[in-house]
């Protein structure tokens, strides 16, 4: 019998590669994204359904819940996926900016989580597997104090949970991303500014600049983030923390490596 995963934030990149790619190893996917309207390629693949779904909207996440269990009668993993980025000083955010990049990267697995769990105990356990990123673990750039928050929360999350559920076979893990090939990280940043406020504009060009000038080779595949998703949902790798790509283990190994105002020092050398 075919396993199912639900996916949220299937409109494009990782979401959408994950889809596919499920699909294409005989798996149901339940795709999810905010304008299913707009979608023409998961819509054409037998076994594939799309729903409806904003992962902040408690409703939603209701009906998209049901309408995957009633298509498909158990969902076996939850891939949260969705996810959004804001940058720039905190000093300049907007209370939306601040409270949409709390709700979408950190209340959202929250709201999946929850609306899940009782499917799971039913059928006596299940898989979420969180797309977090290094960002995660660790800082890399100034100015993303907002995403970094959102991202450690979301470690925090599963870690604590992981007590809670084990004993219920519902199993946690960690996908540890950076950039990768179809989803430049720096082109879907919402940017805070303020034209009234200067201070912080040498800072912000700087960090722009860099991202601006990376190399595309620096990128993670696609495919080779999805193919790590699959191994974690078939059960052919358990690790708890998948860290994807030189640069996230790079920067992860130098922040182990010395103590927390030696690596912090060593960053903000690289913007002075």
């Amino acid at each position: 019998m075919s396993k199912t995963i639900f996916i949220t934030g299937t409109s494009s990149g990782l979401g959408k590669a994950s889809a596919r790619f499920f699909a294409e190893q005989g798996w149901n996917v339940a795709a999810t994204m905010r304008t299913p309207e707009n979608e023409t390629e998961l819509t054409k693949l037998d076994n594939v359904r799309v729903f409806k779904l904003d992962v902040t909207n408690l409703d939603q996440v209701q009906q998209a819940t049901q309408q995957a269990i009633d298509a498909f009668g158990t969902i076996d993993v939850v891939l949260n996926n969705a996810g959004m980025g804001t940058y720039g000083a905190l000093e300049l955010a907007t209370e939306e900016a601040i409270d949409w990049q709390f709700a979408v990267n950190t209340r959202g697995p929250i709201n999946m989580i929850r609306a899940f769990l009782p499917h799971f105990r039913a059928n006596g356990g299940g898989m979420f597997i969180n797309v977090s990123s290094f960002m995660g673990l660790t800082t890399a750039v100034p100015l993303g104090s907002l995403y970094n928050m959102s991202k450690f929360a979301l470690e925090g999350l599963t870690e604590g949970l992981y007590y809670e559920l084990k004993p219920l076979n519902i199993e946690l893990r960690l996908i540890e991303q950076g950039g990768s090939t179809d989803n430049n990280f720096a082109n879907g940043i919402t940017w805070n500014t303020n034209p009234d406020i200067t201070v912080y504009d040498k800072l912000t060009d700087k960090l722009k600049q860099l991202m601006n000038s990376t190399d595309s080779s620096l990128r993670d595949d696609t495919l080779t983030i999805v193919r790590e998703v699959y191994k974690l949902a078939t059960g052919e790798s358990t690790t708890f923390r998948t860290v994807i790509g030189d640069v996230g283990n790079q920067l992860i190994s130098m922040r182990n490596a010395m103590p927390i105002n030696d690596y912090l020092e060593k960053i903000a050398s690289n913007f002075a």
